[in-house]
């Protein structure tokens, strides 16, 4: 076994750098609402790109995903990894530029719901609250996954009790978050970007060598039946709700079929990246759309590996620990053991911060956000609209620490699935934001009227499928975000054309938009 009182070293003097960042950017954060919520639009490039890679990634990318991969192979965690790269990369060449010209033309906004509400012009703030409440809605069950994460971390190393060990990892990311706002989240997501990949990519060559190689690992999980075809999928045998275990090795039954169905619904996930909070306030953020096209190249890098390693440990896990995490759960520790297991103490440390630095990372910038949702677009955009800065990031702070408590009662659930957990907040940002967003940007005719509608349906439809459609099974178990994303187009594009268009002023910031995009989309 490691010794534990060295890795507790390593990761608090990790925890302690943390804070420092907070301290540092604190008294320029809280200068003003629009430095605390967005760090004055004084983002260069490196930080742009990593610290929207690091928020959005979160724990999932170095437990859930490998977790995956451990249980039922190859198929499901490569065809998902596929569609998050496709989607990372067209969400920058897309989108950024635009939505970086266009969010500064639009008096300024400084938030996703004010955009939107700027962007239609809107007197009755009804888009801002709408969007403002799916913001809400959906991160908390996000800072519910991240808690659920450093839980897991704690109690697997420590043998800790799990609701002890989330309760006082969510409390840490709260007081990080109170101190140092949008600049401190991002500096110290620029930090935790580098520790995750560093992680990823040590944590991978030692499962590989200590398996025997590639050809070894290959040869040993050739013997599962699917495990290594992407167009099947393993099928672990349970009992009792544990994977069985004869003679040292989990059993399997007949391998299942990957169907053209179950492709397209792993690799929708991309979809997301169109209305994901966390990363499209990074486009707005960077201090020059110039340096877009350079972030873009250091995201979708940092991605690719990213996502490459995180489904390889999984595969390596498989062949090093054959029987050991017998349950969806339990899988998702597959890093956790690999860590712990072949390396010193003190790197192990080191590897196991990667987890931490993906749980800080995301639950911080979901916090801020819905945060700023409920104090910034509801509190001053509707209830009081003459609020000062000191009003509007004090009930910024009470929102966080409400969002945060109840964050930690979805979280009790030691057996909850993050993978699961993240599918459902991410299938709803998806199609909430996405349509809206990419209808925003880029068709002029789009209506405040069809945008509304777009917005509650793509939302709603993500609750109906989930819980009343895909239970269903068959072709009904398509992931949600896919059938939610595609009804709010459609929604968007008939509301759109049944109610008045645009007012002259509207279509002449979209021109504006779209001009000033053009002439820097390509470097």
């Amino acid at each position: 076994m490691p010794d534990h009182s060295q890795i507790v070293f390593v990761m608090a003097a990790y925890m302690l750098v943390v804070i420092a960042i907070g301290l540092f950017f604190a008294k320029r954060a809280n200068a003003s609402s629009g430095n605390y919520f967005l760090g004055g639009r004084a983002l260069g490039p490196w930080m742009t790109a990593m610290s929207a890679e690091a928020s959005d990634m979160s724990g999932w990318l170095l437990m859930g995903l490998p977790g995956v991969a451990y249980w039922c192979g190859l198929a499901d965690a490569s065809w998902t990894a596929l569609g998050l790269l496709i989607g990372t990369y067209v969400n920058w060449r897309l989108v950024s530029t635009r939505l970086r010209s266009y969010s500064a033309i639009t008096a300024d906004a400084i938030t996703i719901p004010d955009f939107l509400s700027n962007r239609f012009h809107e007197g009755k703030k009804m888009l801002m609250t709408i969007a403002a409440l799916f913001i809400l809605i959906f991160f908390t069950v996000y800072a519910a996954s991240c808690f659920v994460t450093v839980g897991k971390l704690f109690s697997s190393v420590f043998a800790i009790d799990y609701r002890a060990c989330m309760i006082a990892g969510a409390a840490f990311v709260v007081l990080y978050t109170l101190i140092g706002g949008f600049l401190a989240e991002s500096a110290s997501d620029f930090m935790q970007a580098l520790v995750m990949i560093t992680a990823l990519v040590a944590i991978l060559a030692v499962g590989v060598i200590a398996a025997g190689g590639p050809a070894r690992i290959i040869a040993n999980l050739g013997t599962i039946p699917g495990f290594l075809d992407i167009f099947a999928t393993a099928a672990p045998t349970m009992a009792g709700g544990a994977q069985t275990v004869a003679g040292g090795r989990a059993l399997f039954g007949t391998a299942g079929d990957y169907s053209f169905l179950a492709i397209l619904s792993t690799m929708s996930w991309g979809l997301g990246y169109f209305g994901m909070p966390q990363v499209l306030l990074r486009f707005m953020a960077i201090r020059d759309p110039r340096e877009l096209a350079y972030s873009r190249r250091i995201a979708t890098t940092w991605c690719f590996i990213s996502l490459f390693a995180a489904v390889a440990i999984g595969l390596a896990g498989r062949a090093l620990y054959p029987a050991e995490l017998l349950t969806p759960a339990a899988a998702e520790s597959i890093f956790i053991a690999v860590a712990t297991r072949l390396l010193p103490p003190v790197l192990a440390g080191v590897a196991l911060a990667g987890i931490l630095a993906a749980t800080i990372s995301s639950s911080d910038s979901y916090l801020l956000i819905a945060s700023s949702a409920v104090a910034k677009n509801i509190y001053q955009g509707i209830f009081k609209k003459n609020a000062a800065d000191a009003q509007v990031m004090r009930i910024s702070r009470l929102t966080l620490l409400a969002i945060s408590a109840t964050g930690v009662i979805i979280a009790l659930d030691r057996n909850s699935v993050i993978f699961q957990v993240v599918s459902f907040a991410w299938a709803g940002f998806g199609a909430a934001f996405g349509p809206v967003m990419l209808f925003s940007l880029f068709w002029k005719r789009t209506s405040r009227g069809g945008a509304i509608a777009g917005m509650v349906a793509g939302g709603s439809m993500v609750f109906a499928w989930k819980l009343l459609v895909r239970p269903l099974g068959g072709i009904f178990a398509i992931y949600e975000l896919l059938p939610a994303f595609l009804f709010s187009c459609l929604v968007i594009l008939a509301v759109s054309r049944l109610t008045p268009g645009p007012s002259p002023e509207i279509r002449r910031e979209f021109e504006q938009a779209r001009q000033a995009a053009a002439g820097r989309s390509f470097h």
